[in-house]
Formats: structure tokens, C-alpha cells, sequence
């Protein structure tokens, strides 16, 4: 009957069920269908839902997709026939059969369908799809009917996301889970390795390999968020997260405090599950956090005998020996399908004896294996490896023999992990062919010889340097002690700036990646003309600022550390291996650096227009940066901060950003300077401590400046206070209006308390100011200098925030150096003070 009836309708749909329109609609109708480039769109135009092509893939999918968003493909949320792709889409459709909605192929075959029994069994006519504006596709009665009651919906059956408004949870009249399942590769979205389910004995929600390896999982619900994920509180900031558990299910489910924000949670490919937010600003999706944070923590990330480096891209690579099963999927960055053996093994030939690579698996992928042990040493345990056609690799640990094959080799390192007690690790030996084997052993032999050549000759290199030093030093009187080490360890190439690292800082892999110029002391000379007084710049803390002219680069500024400065070597090395390895528009570029004697010299690209402090502080140049430029700088800092917290290759804390340390470009762009006393935090760690408490005062967070406790926070203050400075014009620190507010952070809050917030615009913005923006920052800024750094957004919150509505945002706390004095008599209008200024670090100008 079933047959019969697709029959009865695909000749129905020849000979007289009309296509749907090319017309934007967001209904198919029981007498349409869906076909070739016809989409259905949701009334607001947030979604749209049609016939699709991931990448290069000649498939073809019916998928629901942002309507105007596009990155280089559409960004897909939910997808119909994922396990069964179709290869015409102008021959096939999709419409509604028997109730439910069908997509059937060019051979007129069901190939997916909503495949439900409604109860009652509605009439036909009586049922519509539409395409929502929170991206639901709904199977439903039409309005005209007795009820509206969706009869199938697609936040019940997601995919690899969840939108707003959806859900992911478990249902206990069914006892079944709703799943989030990762695509297979970025051109596929197959059902593949990676998902997240929610575990009902546990009230959490856990990630798994292969439906069966739990690898992550978020801790039970505490009435806030889950405790692993703290980024999933309930913040006004972005998205409401909440949990459900009633007697039918248990769910956790999200909203948006402001629609205007694009978001949504992601079971990615990467084994990652993460939350994504769409800036307008920078037109790109924007990673708000991920799950587990390391990559290389999802379990089989690399599958069998392939081995995960966090500090490398891509993060896979083969043992010594193999190669990818697949390079086309490996390009695509699945790597699932692990990596094979260049040369397979032979155990029918018995003299063939295979060798053996030294690998690492984690202890806890193994701790399964140990009951079927068996009592073996080593020299035991590789025979019965060895006699053993299954056996792909063999260790010994507790004094147990394990043989292992490839099923169990999905987690293997290249390295030995000792430092943290819950990722330990054990050696195992895999095999490999004897000749591969030996090629291996060949090459390693080449490699030694090679380089015993090579260390000879540097040898003879080196004692003839020491005897140039040696005659160097003796013909040249009152030099200082140290002055000719400096030139001959620093002169060579840019390369040389990796021993400025202290230990621990950054890892070798990291230290290769730092190519700073080296540029000669007497080129800097000639480039300044000797450090002429006509081509001072100004003066600050490290040092005074030339202006310079190097051959084949142009303009520069070239900072000189001073004798008398309380920064010496530990600053400057941070600005060159820091700077050196940061790239982004809103941060300055260094050029080179160069060592002589005690001179410390840093080159860095020239900003005619010198630092925000200038601009902005100035009664006579403030009137040059209207608001648009003001907003334009306001976002270009954060953007610079954003980078530096979250999206550059290290985790930096700048911890002395100031209106002196943004300077300006040509065409007025703003980038962050002076890195000097920046810190590296790795991996999750986000904060930090120090005995020595260094910066500026009047933008140095509570915390930091009371306990020397610093963290990302601590930046988000700063920025908070160079906000409320680019708005008013006025330095954070000093009086205001007769005492009655010690400082700008006070002022504001006043005039926030007052209900006269717009009283804090600088004067120079009266004619330009968007009133609007004004005060969006305005509350923003009062929201970075809050107290409690946990009150404080994170960058990503900030730069989301710049662009919300303001009946969005979230109200302001008390900040943090606020005057207890009366506040509420406040005069109405603003008066011009002289204000001083108190910091570690002078004013700069370049």
C-alpha cells in the first residue's frame, strides 16, 4: 500500500502539484513541493531552508541555513537526509505524503521522511511545513484547524546544533536522548565519531567516541550552570542558559537576551563542542568558549596510530612509520579514519620478524585492559607480541603484559606526559615492518652522520670565534665588562632572539616560531643621526622615543631603554618575544630590536600621529577625533584585546593598557603598544599572582593593584577606564567638582546614579556625538571597572555588547574606587580641572 500510494502521488505530482514559487515563503503546502534552487525563507529572513552542497561535495543535501550569513559556504544548522545524499537535486523533492514530510529522490524513492503516525490522522489538506523565524522547521495543523499543535518539529530531532529556543535533553516517558552528533568532515555531514548526550543518572551533559568512550563531561547542574562549564551561566550578556526536570523530560535549553545576536552551540568535527557568536562588526563567527578546551583532549581525535600535538597545526600527525588511511579526509581535517602502516606486515613469513616504535598511551585508556593482564617481563611480553598476528603493540605496566590491537590505539602520543598526576602516560611498542624499520634506522644513521659533520665544523667555528673574542678584548681598553657578549650573542639574525626567553615561558616548538630582525647598533645610529634631539619623539618610562630612517623600510620609531629606567632586560625581552609572535591589525608591529653594551634598543612601525592620550586629553587636538573615530578607536581596542586573550597562538595579559600605550596611525587606527610588562598564561589558566606589582595607577584593577592578583579582568578594567576617558576627555585620575568625586570612574558613576549619564561627553563631541552609542559604551565601560572581576565581562562579551541594544544590556554595579561622599549633588554641567596624573610608567608619545 505504501508503494502503491508513493506511486500515486509521484505521478500526482507530474501531472498537477505545482512547484513552489521562486518567491520568498516560509509554507509548503500540501499541493507543493520543494525542488532544485527553491528555498522556503522564515518571515523575518533569519533562515532558509532548501537544497544545499557542502564545499565540494557533489551531494546534495535539504538543510535549514542562515539566510545572510555567508563565510565561504552556508553556515548549515540542521540537516534532513544527512546518512543518505542525493546526486540530482533538480529531479528530486520534498513535500508532504501521507501525512509526513518526504524527500524523495530522482527515482521517485523515499530516502528520508519525518516518519511519524499523528494522532488523530489529520486530513491532508488539513497540514502545512513552515520554517520559523527561530529556525524550527514545523510539521503542523493548519491555523485553521482545531489546534496548532506541531505534529513534528526539527528542534525535537537536531542534528550537530542547537539554535535558541532548542533543546537537548532526555525523555522519559520514551526513555530515549536527543544526541548532537559532530559532521564527518567539513564536506560531509554524515553522522560521524564525536557526540553529546545527556546523562540522566547524572544530570549532565557528556561527550563520547563512537557512542560507547566517554572522553568529556560538563558535572551536574548546581542551579546556575554545569559545574565544568561556567561560561553557560545566565548572563545578560549574551545567551540565558537554563535547565529543565519535570516528570516527561530533562533538558538544558538557551535564549538570547538581545535577537539581535547570531548564536549557537555546535557539536563540531574538531570533537569540540562549542558556542559561536556572529559579530557584525568583524562580519565572522566568533568562538565564545569550546569543550573540552584542549584539542588534543577529545579522545581518537587522530585516530588509530596517529598521534595529537596541541602546539602544532594541524594537531595529527603519523608515527614514524605510517601514513594517513586517507589524505583527501586528512585535508579536510578528519582525521578519524587514523593511519595505516607504509608497509604492511607479513605474518605468514615467519624469518620476517617485524621491529617495534616506542609510543605513549594514556594510563586511563589502558586501566580497562589490566584485569585481562597477564604476569610478563618485557623480553616475554614482546614474544608473545611478536607470535601474535593481532598484536599491533605490546606494554607492560603494574607488571602486567597487555597486547593491544588497533581498536585500542586510538589515543596514542609521541611524547611522555609526567607533570600532570591525571594524564599519565605509559610506553607501549608498536610494530612495524622490518624494512620499514630499516629505512627508518638508515635515515637516522644519515642524520648522525650529518650532523657530527655539521658539529665539527662548528666547533672549529667556535674556537676560532673565542680567539677573535679573546684578541678582541685585550686590544680594546675601558670597554665594559659585558659590552662585546651582548653584540657577539645578539649581532647574527633574527633567530638569535629565542635565548632572550626565560625558561618555562615558551616551549622549543614556540621559541622556533619567533623571526625578529637583528638590526645593526650602527645602523640604528645613523637612522637617528645619533639620537638627535630634533628626532625625539617624547619621553616615557622604558625610555625616550626617536624617530628614525632605516634604508629599504621607511619611517620608525625607535624606543631606547634608559639607563636610570626601572624596566631593564626582563621588559625588554617580553616586547620582543611577545610583539614578535602577535599579529593583528590593532597591535604595533616591531620591526627589529638590537643589543649593544647596555643599550637596549626596540624598532617598531612609525604612528605620525603618536598615542589616544594626545588626542584626547588635548583641548585644542580633541576636537580632531569625532565620535565616529572615537567608536572606531573604542572598537579597535577591544578587537586588539580580544586577540590577545583568546584568538592569538598565546594567552597574553597586557596589564598596563592606558590611553598612552594606544597609538594612532596615518588614518587613525588604533594599536596596543608597549608590552613590556605583558605576561603569558598557558593553556586554561586565565589569572595569575606577583609580588611585584607594576603599571599605572588609576587603570590598575582593584585586585591587582591591592593583592597583586592579575587576569584577563584585569585588562577589561583597564579598557573600562580608557573608555570612559575616550568619552569624556578626561584622565581617570584627579578631582572633579570640588571633591565631591576623586576620580572619572566616581564622576561617572555619580552621573549613572544621577540619571545624567550624557553629562560625562566631552565637550569637543557635542556636535557629533550619537547619543545612543554614547551611552552604550558608557555602560559598558561601567560594566568593565565593576568591582568583582566576576562581574566583569570578557572581551568577547565587550566587543558583543558594543553592538547590542541598549535595553539589552545588563545594569552596572558599584565600581571599584568609588568615592563615598555624597554623590546625589551633582551640579548639572562639567567644569574644567587640572588633574594629575599618578603612575609607575611616565607618559609616552611616539
Amino acid at each position: 500500500m505504501i508503494v502503491k500510494a508513493s506511486f500515486f502521488f509521484f505521478f500526482l505530482y507530474l501531472f498537477s502539484i505545482p512547484s513552489l514559487s521562486s518567491g520568498a515563503n516560509n509554507i509548503l503546502a500540501v499541493d507543493q513541493s520543494l525542488t532544485g534552487n527553491q528555498t522556503l525563507i522564515s518571515n523575518a529572513g533569519n533562515y532558509e531552508m532548501g537544497f544545499f552542497k557542502p564545499g565540494q561535495s557533489p551531494n546534495y543535501y535539504i538543510g535549514i541555513w542562515y539566510k545572510n550569513i555567508r563565510t565561504t559556504s552556508e553556515t548549515v544548522v540542521w540537516v534532513a537526509n544527512r546518512e543518505t545524499p542525493i546526486s540530482d537535486a533538480f529531479s528530486s523533492k520534498l513535500q508532504i505524503v501521507n501525512a509526513n514530510l518526504v524527500l524523495l529522490n530522482e527515482s521517485n524513492t523515499q530516502i528520508w521522511s519525518t516518519n511519524i503516525t499523528p494522532t488523530p490522522t489529520p486530513t491532508t489538506s488539513a497540514l502545512s511545513v513552515v520554517l520559523l523565524d527561530d529556525g524550527n522547521l514545523v510539521l503542523r495543523y493548519n491555523s485553521s484547524s482545531s489546534s496548532t499543535t506541531p505534529i513534528w518539529q526539527s528542534f525535537d530531532h537536531p542534528t550537530h546544533t542547537i539554535l535558541p529556543g532548542g533543546k537537548l535533553g532526555y525523555n522519559k516517558r520514551t526513555n530515549t536522548n536527543q544526541i548532537l552528533t559532530s559532521w564527518k568532515s567539513t564536506e560531509d555531514p554524515a553522522m560521524g565519531p564525536f557526540s553529546l548526550e545527556f546523562d540522566q543518572n547524572e544530570n549532565q551533559l557528556v561527550l563520547k567516541w563512537n557512542r560507547s568512550q566517554q572522553y568529556w563531561a560538563s558535572g551536574s547542574w548546581n542551579g546556575e550552570f554545569f559545574s565544568s562549564i561556567p561560561e553557560m551561566r545566565s548572563s545578560k550578556s549574551i545567551d540565558n542558559f537554563s535547565y529543565v526536570d519535570n516528570e516527561n523530560e530533562s533538558y538544558f535549553t538557551y535564549s538570547l537576551y538581545n535577537p539581535s545576536i547570531i548564536s549557537r552551540f555546535v557539536m563540531d568535527v574538531s570533537g569540540q563542542i562549542q558556542q559561536l557568536s556572529y559579530l557584525g562588526v568583524t562580519a565572522q563567527w566568533n568562538l565564545f568558549w569550546s569543550q573540552p578546551r584542549m584539542q588534543c583532549e577529545v579522545y581518537a581525535l587522530c585516530g588509530a596510530f596517529g598521534s595529537c600535538r596541541q602546539n602544532e597545526f594541524p594537531f595529527c600527525n603519523c608515527l614514524s612509520g605510517f601514513k594517513p588511511r586517507s589524505e583527501r579526509d586528512w585535508n579536510q581535517s578528519d582525521f578519524s579514519g587514523g593511519c595505516v602502516r607504509k608497509i604492511e606486515l607479513n605474518c605468514s613469513v615467519k624469518d620476517e620478524k617485524p621491529g617495534f616504535i616506542v609510543g605513549y598511551l594514556p594510563v586511563k585508556s589502558v586501566s580497562k585492559f589490566l584485569e585481562t593482564g597477564t604476569p610478563k617481563d618485557e623480553a616475554a611480553c614482546q614474544r608473545s607480541c611478536l607470535d601474535d598476528c593481532s598484536c599491533d603493540a605490546y606494554g607492560v605496566i603494574d607488571n602486567k603484559c597487555l597486547l593491544l590491537n588497533t581498536e585500542n590505539l586510538n589515543n596514542i602520543s609521541s611524547f611522555f606526559l609526567s607533570v600532570d598526576p591525571n594524564n599519565l602516560t605509559f610506553p607501549l611498542k608498536i610494530k612495524v615492518s622490518a624494512s620499514d624499520l630499516a629505512n627508518n634506522t638508515a635515515k637516522i644513521n644519515t642524520k648522525f652522520l650529518v650532523a657530527g659533520i655539521v658539529s665539527g665544523f662548528c666547533g672549529l667555528v667556535f674556537l676560532c670565534s673565542i680567539g677573535i673574542i679573546f684578541y678582541r678584548r685585550v686590544k680594546r681598553k675601558g670597554s665594559r665588562d659585558n659590552g662585546g657578549n651582548f653584540e657577539l650573542e645578539f649581532q647574527n639574525n633574527g633567530r638569535n632572539v629565542r635565548y632572550l626567553v626565560d625558561p618555562g615561558i615558551l616551549s622549543a616548538e614556540e621559541r622556533k616560531g619567533i623571526d625578529v630582525p637583528f638590526i645593526q647598533f650602527k645602523t640604528i645610529l645613523s637612522a637617528t643621526d645619533n639620537f638627535s634631539l630634533a628626532n625625539k619623539l617624547g619621553q616615557g618610562g622604558f625610555g625616550p622615543v626617536y624617530k628614525g630612517m632605516l634604508p629599504g623600510v621607511g619611517e620608525v620609531a625607535v624606543k631606547r631603554l634608559a639607563s636610570q629606567s626601572g624596566q631593564g632586560l626582563k621588559e625588554f625581552k617580553n616586547e620582543v618575544v611577545l610583539i614578535g609572535k602577535l599579529q593583528h591589525r590593532n597591535l604595533v608591529k616591531l620591526l627589529g630590536y638590537s643589543m649593544k653594551d647596555h643599550e637596549m634598543i626596540l624598532l617598531y612601525e612609525y604612528m605620525p600621529n603618536k598615542s589616544l592620550d594626545r588626542f584626547i586629553f588635548d583641548r585644542t587636538l580633541s576636537v580632531c577625533l569625532d565620535w565616529d573615530l572615537r567608536f572606531d578607536v573604542i572598537m579597535g581596542i577591544a578587537r586588539g584585546l580580544l586577540y590577545l586573550h583568546q584568538d592569538s597562538r598565546l594567552r597574553i595579559i597586557h596589564r598596563d593598557l592606558k590611553a598612552s600605550n594606544v597609538l594612532l596611525d596615518e588614518d587613525m587606527n588604533p594599536k596596543i603598544s608597549d608590552f613590556g610588562l605583558a605576561k603569558i598564561v598557558k593553556g586554561r589558566e586565565t589569572e595569575d599572582n606577583t609580588t611585584r606589582v607594576v603599571g599605572t595607577y588609576g587603570y590598575m584593577s582593584p585586585e591587582y593593584a591591592l593583592d597583586g592578583l592579575f587576569s584577563v579582568k584585569s585588562d577589561v578594567f583597564s579598557f573600562g577606564v580608557v573608555l570612559l576617558e575616550i568619552i569624556s576627555g578626561k584622565r581617570n585620575t584627579g578631582y572633579y567638582h570640588n571633591q565631591q568625586a576623586f576620580s572619572l570612574i566616581s564622576y561617572a558613576w555619580g552621573l549613572w546614579k544621577a540619571k545624567r549619564p550624557l553629562e560625562l561627553v566631552d565637550l569637543a563631541l557635542v556636535e557629533s556625538c550619537n547619543s545612543i552609542e554614547v551611552l552604550r559604551c558608557m555602560i559598558v565601560g561601567l560594566l568593565c571597572i565593576q568591582e568583582d572581576p566576576g562581574d566583569r565581562p570578557t572581551m568577547v562579551n565587550v566587543v558583543l555588547m558594543l553592538g547590542m541594544d541598549i535595553e539589552s544590556l545588563p545594569d552596572p554595579k558599584e565600581p571599584a574606587f568609588v568615592s563615598k561622599k555624597s554623590i546625589n549633588r551633582l551640579p548639572s554641567s562639567s567644569s574644567k580641572s587640572e588633574i594629575n596624573q599618578l603612575t609607575i610608567t611616565q607618559e609616552e608619545g611616539r
